[in-house]
């Protein structure tokens, strides 16, 4: 039960990310500008994460422990979803809500599958095989087949 919840929570997050990218495409429409509707979806979302973790921190009487993580941790993530959130406000109008989705998926697996391969940060490695990498060509080719037709 709790790997159907976990799936479904991953489905909604994906959804979310389908949702996110017109929103901030016309957030881009009226500030005239792709990377200020970043900047004020980050902010936003920023600030709204605060709250979370300081209500959560606070509720349950957790002390933040601070084991010093390697420099650029601090700042990687929020710069690949910068990049990320701007480069779907542009991709959105032109490419559409359906490719865009179907290509941030394909690129999303490519990349997992290559950080499993690496065990990247401390991630389980996990071999490349022919399953895996027929589910990439498919989900390549059903991209193209919704981007393309």
């Amino acid at each position: 039960m709790t790997g159907v919840f976990w799936s479904a929570l991953g489905i909604l997050a994906g959804a979310f990310i389908a949702v996110q990218a017109p929103i901030n495409a016309q957030l881009s429409r009226g500030l005239g500008l792709p990377i200020a509707a970043a900047a004020f979806s980050f902010l936003s979302g920023a600030i709204v994460l605060g709250a979370v973790a300081l209500a959560v921190t606070r509720t349950q009487g957790i002390s933040l422990d601070w084991k010093a993580p390697a420099p650029w941790l601090f700042v990687a993530g929020g710069v690949l979803g910068g990049a990320y959130v701007t480069i779907t406000t542009l991709l959105i109008p032109r490419i559409g809500a359906a490719a865009l989705m179907a290509f941030l998926v394909a690129g999303q697996l490519i990349a997992g599958l290559m950080l499993d391969r690496l065990g990247f940060l401390g991630m389980a490695v996990r071999e490349i095989s022919i399953g895996r990498v027929a589910g990439i060509v498919l989900l390549m080719a059903g991209a193209l087949l919704v981007r393309l037709t």
